[in-house]
């Protein structure tokens, strides 16, 4: 869907009509646009707008920075210069500073003002950071699992940034952080090397901002494109005479092909890719191997990160005719699908609110 600057940011509360030569200056909501009042504004400056209050003014601003305007005319009515002059410091620090769009768009704004008649006319000028280009790419994420959701689509091209404006979410970079973790882990034939990822939100609090995380992955575009056809192809190849068996047969299946392909377990072979290319995997090389294959014949996996015994370490869960299981590719016995009381038992640790329960049917 085409997004348009101007109209993909819930938080302008302020709408301009131009063939009715009246502007609507509406109170600041990011969930609704509810009239506030209307006053004349200029018929031939679309960027002449009047105001009467403070947060107007901010409305103002915002609208402005909205439709990437870099210059625009603000009229008071029934303001001193001090007030004027008061409320524009004042709101252009707000915008800046507070305003999710504004601080994440704008470099800075400047303003001159000038008396008109008996009011004062403020020429409002904008510097952005941004392109409209970028601006226009924000896209909406309401909650964790939607941000998660859209770094899982970010990660799935390899694209090098997504900037999103995150509603009823608290966490910190580091929290953006184990959600990109997270999303890594959620596409296997993409996870071709966990990407550095740089996170920045405007403003650094508050429930509403725009976050933007920045991907540097460890190999060129190309080369994970040519990786991730070739991943998709070998695992289609792999699984195409299991399709028709059980379940458990396949999962058994599947461990067979894997162990029978890794012969050497290392630390730096921790991709999918390096598993079946290459002869060699880690803990989540195989486990990566595992849920790839899985999810190609259409059986429910995912990826664990957790620990074993203290120390950092990954596994799979599958759903099986009897539920979900835990089966570790690097244990003794991995055929062994395992609950979740014997995990335990056996000194396993994970997040148990982002996994299914592996209890006996």
């Amino acid at each position: 869907m085409t997004k348009h600057w101007g109209c993909k940011f819930g938080s302008i509360l302020l709408v301009l009509s131009l063939l009715s030569g009246c502007s609507a200056m509406l109170s600041r909501s990011y969930s609704s646009i509810t009239p506030h009042n209307a006053t004349p504004t200029a018929l031939d400056d679309a960027n002449t707008l009047r105001v009467d209050s403070y947060q107007e003014l901010v409305n103002a601003l915002i609208y402005l920075i909205d439709k990437g305007a870099e210059t625009g005319i603000i009229r008071f009515d029934r303001t001193t210069e001090s007030e004027a002059k008061s409320m524009l410091s004042d709101a252009c620090l707000e915008v800046v500073k507070e305003d999710p769009l504004g601080a994440y768009a704008v470099e800075f704004i400047k303003y001159s003002l000038t008396p008109i008649v008996a009011n004062y006319e403020a020429d409002v000028q904008i510097t952005y950071r941004r392109t409209r280009e970028q601006v226009a790419a924000v896209v909406d994420a309401t909650g964790t699992s939607a941000i998660r959701s859209e770094l899982q689509e970010t990660l799935s091209t390899f694209s090098s940034e997504v900037a999103m404006r995150i509603s009823y979410f608290e966490g910190d970079s580091a929290s953006i952080q184990t959600l990109v973790r997270q999303a890594y882990f959620a596409n296997p034939d993409c996870a071709l090397g966990l990407p550095d990822a740089t996170v920045s939100m405007y403003p650094e609090t508050g429930q509403r901002r725009i976050v933007e995380v920045q991907l540097t992955y460890p190999y060129s575009f190309q080369t994970l494109e040519e990786r991730h056809t070739a991943l998709n192809k070998k695992a289609a190849q792999l699984t195409l005479p299991i399709q028709e068996k059980t379940p458990e047969k396949q999962i058994s299946s599947i461990v067979e092909i894997i162990l029978s392909t890794c012969q050497t377990q290392t630390q730096d072979a921790s991709t999918a890719y390096d598993v079946l290319f290459e002869g060699e995997g880690n803990d989540q090389g195989l486990s990566l191997t595992f849920s790839l294959l899985c999810k190609q014949i259409g059986l429910d996996c995912l990826i664990v990160d957790g620990s074993f015994n203290e120390t950092p370490h990954i596994w799979n869960i599958v759903k099986t005719s009897q539920g979900y299981r835990h089966i570790d590719l690097t244990a003794e016995k991995p055929t062994l699908l395992f609950l979740d009381v014997d995990a335990e038992a056996s000194g396993y640790q994970w997040d148990k609110e982002l996994s299914p329960s592996c209890i006996a049917s």
